[in-house]
């Protein structure tokens, strides 16, 4: 049989072969011609059927073979994942697209089961950055000055450290918490914050700032992701301040990375110390503005030593010692000694170091200034005067401030706390500045007095009245903090700009005094008793004259700060020859000189101090009222009013101005323009 025969068999049914050939061809009938209307009977198209199974089962042989075939080498889905990206840059894909390259890890954040060495230095993207920089623009970051507060870690460690700060800070909405993880982790954000307990409660807005493929990345590139995740945090946030671990927790790459972009950038950048959470709990009631001034502020002490008071010095300068200084940079302390110094006082200082053993000081440089008075003779009250207020000058006025302590102070570990937190609440604080409420303060003291600035009458500080929840005042007032128009020497701040308006005003006071005959009762009235210095006088004149005041704490807040004890105390040099080594009380005493020794004794009571933290000691839940919520006492102890004070502040005024400034009516009608820190308005004779 031929080929094409057997081929045809293969195709054609049993039926189909049996028939003849002629079965297949046309006919003719009798006549010989076709039969036009005969067709042969078709069956089933069975062919056809058996066509397409025969090709599916050898499309099915085909597939199995293939799929079979014996590996001949190493298979590519068990090959080692490989860390050299030559090409990464022209293969990664562009924003928006999320799309790994094909030879690198599933997840850049995750590490491969085998720990590579960190070696991978390609170019830097943030995969998740750009979406939650993009959803705050609420928050009005793209202005310089806004309320967006940043807190940042890369070690998991310092993120448990700065997570409950930040809950804190976002629970007192006066900021916009932000919180950026730049972390080489792979942990979630949602499972970061499960851990730590932070909920939507916290009001903290999260951002995942890891760079990719951070498990892998060599220390400078992390270091230089840091930089650059800082600086588009910046264009799009522009925070106020950055809080940040500055203790060996955090990664070496971030602290420097950070350190770089702030120097850059001339940013805050809040680095707080192991264990100072607690201390530094009250910088969560701050405000944006306020946190922006931490680094920017700085505070000089001064002490002015006098002649056998030695026990109280030592004692003073231990306290500064034991103090707590991480909420800023070490003060510079200044001591102005007089012409003989005790020997204890000699010794001590011989061996006395500032700054602390205790406080962080890496160039260990000295902050310590001694200045020893060349004349033996007693100064008089005009130079006594001058030459303290010589002993400071402010660099920047409105940065630099001055810390005026006496040695009968002590202070607690806390003081300084104290100040900068008032310091930084109502002198840079976003309300104060906006209502002015800076520009009266003259200074923020540390000591709560118990008489009036003649030595002779008691002074009661001022209270809150208690409200019940009907609204009725009760009599028992609440503690508080208030607003004195008398400034005191024992332990006070003066603000930069009000010290040295300070130094203005006595030059021209001085010179005033001098040309004038008779001296004008203004310059000659002794208000301030002997007890204080001479300089205290002129603070006086000043504060009346301008309608300043001084921040004084309650009764409840300053036993946490400073305490003044009276059993060693001593006049001032200048008033030494006054002092009356007679008893306070005589045998034949009237009544009234009884009632003023009991008045005087009285005043004389010392504060014992408090081992209790700053926020918790502090009325309010930790908060400082606002200025324009505390009561206001004019310098003779009497209470009054803001609009009354302006009113006293400007009689005053005009009558300095015309008896000792020695401006003629016209002047003092008309307007004086009022220079910054200077008090040349006040004096028309010495222009």
């Amino acid at each position: 049989m031929s080929t094409w025969g057997k081929m045809r068999s293969f195709f054609l049914s049993d039926e189909e072969l049996g028939k003849k050939d002629d079965d297949h061809k046309p006919f003719k009938n009798g006549a010989g011609s076709l039969h036009p209307n005969w067709h042969p009977a078709r069956g089933p198209a069975r062919r056809s059927l058996k066509r397409i199974g025969l090709l599916l089962l050898v499309a099915l042989v085909v597939y199995l073979f293939v799929r079979n075939i014996p590996v001949l080498g190493p298979d590519a889905r068990m090959r080692r994942p490989s860390y050299a990206y030559p090409d990464l840059a022209a293969t990664a894909p562009k924003r928006p697209s999320y799309n790994r390259p094909q030879s690198a890890p599933s997840n850049p954040h995750a590490r491969p089961p085998t720990v590579p060495e960190r070696t991978f230095n390609g170019p830097v993207r943030f995969l998740e950055l750009a979406q939650t920089l993009h959803a705050i623009s609420g928050t009005r970051g793209t202005t310089v000055i806004n309320r967006n507060v940043l807190f940042a870690a890369s070690s998991l460690k310092s993120a448990a450290t700065l997570l409950p700060i930040a809950c804190q800070m976002g629970t007192e909405l006066k900021n916009y918490v932000h919180f950026a993880l730049m972390s080489r982790s792979e942990i979630e954000i949602r499972e970061l914050q499960k851990i730590n307990g932070i909920d939507d409660s916290c009001q903290i807005i999260f951002h995942d700032a890891r760079p990719d493929y951070a498990e892998i990345s060599t220390d400078d590139r992390m270091e230089t992701a840091v930089f650059r995740a800082f600086h588009h945090i910046f264009n799009y946030m522009h925070p106020q301040a950055i809080l940040v671990d500055g203790s060996s927790d955090e990664e070496t790459f971030f602290s420097r990375g950070a350190q770089q972009h702030a120097n850059a950038k001339k940013n805050t950048l809040i680095e707080l110390p192991r264990k100072s959470t607690k201390r530094l709990e009250w910088l969560t009631k701050l405000d944006s503005q306020a946190l922006r001034m931490w680094n920017k502020n700085h505070i000089d002490i001064l002490i002015h030593a006098v002649p056998g008071g030695s026990g109280s010095l030592i004692r003073l300068l231990r306290s500064l010692s034991n103090a707590d200084y991480t909420s800023g940079s070490v003060p510079h302390l200044t001591i102005e000694l007089p012409h003989d110094i005790d020997p204890p006082s000699k010794r001590f200082l011989e061996t006395f170091t500032w700054p602390p053993a205790h406080v962080h000081n890496p160039t260990n440089a000295r902050y310590l200034s001694l200045r020893h008075r060349i004349p033996h003779r007693k100064l008089s009250e005009e130079e006594s005067s001058a030459r303290f207020l010589e002993s400071f000058w402010p660099a920047q006025p409105a940065h630099s401030h001055i810390l005026v302590l006496s040695p009968q102070v002590e202070l607690s570990p806390d003081f300084y706390h104290y100040l900068k937190y008032s310091l930084l609440e109502y002198r840079y604080s976003a309300i104060s500045t906006h209502q002015h409420w800076d520009r009266r303060l003259f200074g923020i003291s540390l000591e709560q007095p118990l008489q009036q600035l003649d030595g002779k009458k008691s002074f009661s500080p001022p209270s809150l009245l208690k409200t019940t929840d009907s609204g009725d005042a009760v009599e028992d007032g609440v503690s508080t903090s208030f607003l004195w128009q008398a400034p005191t020497s024992n332990a006070v701040l003066f603000l930069g700009d009000k010290w040295m308006e300070l130094h203005d005003f006595v030059s021209r006071s001085l010179e005033a005094k001098q040309e004038l005959d008779p001296i004008p009762e203004l310059l000659s009235e002794k208000i301030v008793s002997t007890q204080h210095p001479s300089w205290l006088e002129h603070a006086l004149r000043l504060a009346r004259a301008r309608g300043y005041w001084l921040l004084y704490p309650g009764e409840d807040t300053v036993k946490n700060i400073a305490t003044v004890h009276s059993e060693l105390s001593r006049l001032p040099e200048e008033y030494a020859s006054q002092e009356d080594p007679k008893p306070l009380l005589a045998d034949d005493a009237s009544e009234e000189e009884i009632e003023n020794v009991r008045q005087k004794i009285r005043g004389s009571t010392e504060i014992p101090l408090s081992s209790v933290s700053l926020l918790d000691g502090l009325p309010n839940d930790g908060n400082l009222r606002p200025l324009g919520d505390l009561p206001i006492v004019t310098w003779d102890g009497e209470a009054t009013t803001f609009e009354d004070l302006t009113s006293l502040a400007l009689d005053y005024s005009a009558e300095f101005k015309e008896k000792v400034g020695g401006c003629n009516v016209e002047d003092t009608e008309k307007e004086k323009k009022r220079e910054p820190s200077s008090a040349q308005d006040l004096f028309c004779r010495t222009d």
